[in-house]
């Protein structure tokens, strides 16, 4: 899978992310790129597609489909962080991260897959589908389930070629992390990692040094895990 000509359609395209995948797709090359998002008038890269996008409501989604069918690459970067823990958070909360990393994610590959017959999807997720963070408990819960997502539809659309690549990163350097005080990457370094993996035709990408460590855990006790990221996270 080239990038160099690809019509390809970013979600979350506005801010952070997946605006870096917008000026990235087009420094590669990209013959068109989408850049979707609830409000198309905050996406402001020149030489793009602007479009509305609402991955949490299936009539827009069937929209977008229907206004790009030439799309052979598709980058589900849309996401939400609410900060909600799963006893005591809000249920509303909770079921709107589901609904955006899970549902929606869901959603855009079911409405685009039938014309990604020998093209890509990217699926953007996080070392958080792998380990549990007090203060993000819904937000563990849905990106797990997306990983889980990813590996089945990745056999499920096997048989028409389409590449599924799932994407995991720790802390970037956005301002959906503005807050962490942690070390963060770099967007464009981030970004750079996923089209090479897409180009590479990988099914998984560990975008950072965080992700490989907490990829790597997951054999281990989770006495162990948890000790150990307690210790990472603290140093």
């Amino acid at each position: 899978m080239q990038i160099n000509g690809a019509h390809v359609l970013v979600t979350g395209a506005n801010r952070g992310l997946g605006r870096q995948f917008v000026l990235s797709l087009l420094d590669r090359g990209a013959g068109k790129v989408y850049a979707t998002a609830r409000r198309p008038d905050l996406v402001d890269v020149p030489g793009v597609v602007p479009l509305r996008l609402d991955i949490t409501d299936p009539e827009s989604i069937a929209a977008a489909a229907a206004a790009a069918p030439d799309v052979k690459i598709v980058i589900n970067n849309a996401g939400i962080s609410s900060g909600a823990n799963l006893v005591a958070g809000d249920l509303d909360t909770i079921r709107r991260e589901m609904d955006t990393h899970f549902y929606g994610t869901l959603n855009m590959i079911r409405a685009f897959a039938p014309q990604l017959a020998g093209g890509a999807i990217l699926n953007v997720m996080s070392a958080i589908s792998w380990l549990a963070v007090d203060g993000a408990g819904a937000y563990h819960a849905a990106k797990a389930a997306e990983w889980a997502l990813t590996n089945s539809v990745r056999l499920e659309l096997a048989e028409q070629r389409t590449l599924v690549t799932g994407l995991h990163l720790g802390a970037a350097d956005t301002d959906m992390m503005a807050w962490y005080e942690g070390d963060k990457s770099a967007p464009e370094v981030i970004v750079a990692a996923a089209l090479d993996g897409i180009e590479a035709h990988r099914p998984e990408v560990l975008a950072d040094d965080w992700s490989r460590q907490v990829k790597a855990w997951l054999s281990a006790d989770p006495d162990v895990i948890y000790r150990e990221a307690a210790a990472a996270l603290t140093t």
